[in-house]
């Protein structure tokens, strides 16, 4: 039997980290539809799953890893800015956070010092800030 199950997935795409999230993805349409009794959400359970079984018996090995790694730079890009807010949050008694009018690069500041002219290292623009 393992011998025929390794024969079979044999070229395979199999488990990555979008088939892994896929399967959470569905238990959460299936907890908001138990909770709202709307039955949309449970039939957009059947989405990610049979997403999740397609994708891992599939043979276009490179189109899955495309839609993987397509999957891998927005779960990044989420956790970045997901940092970058817990950052800000934890020093929000003692700096203030600015964005730049014409680069919108985001500038930080001691707070306490008055008016200030801030000028953006990135475009070298000057503003004038209330800190």
């Amino acid at each position: 039997m393992k011998a025929w199950l390794q024969r079979f997935m044999s070229g395979r795409h199999g488990q990555d980290d979008l088939n892994r999230a896929l399967p959470v993805l569905s238990l959460c349409f299936l907890t908001v539809s138990l909770f709202t009794q709307w039955p949309a959400f449970y039939v957009l359970t059947l989405i990610p799953m049979s997403s999740c079984a397609f994708r891992m018996f599939s043979r276009d090995t490179k189109k899955r890893a495309r839609e993987n790694l397509a999957f891998l730079q927005v779960k990044d890009q989420a956790a970045r800015k997901l940092r970058q807010s817990e950052t800000r949050f934890h020093q929000r008694k003692t700096h203030r956070f600015y964005k730049c009018p014409s680069c919108a690069q985001t500038l930080r500041v001691p707070k306490g010092k008055g008016r200030l002219e801030i000028r953006c290292p990135k475009c070298g623009t000057s503003f004038e800030r209330q800190t």
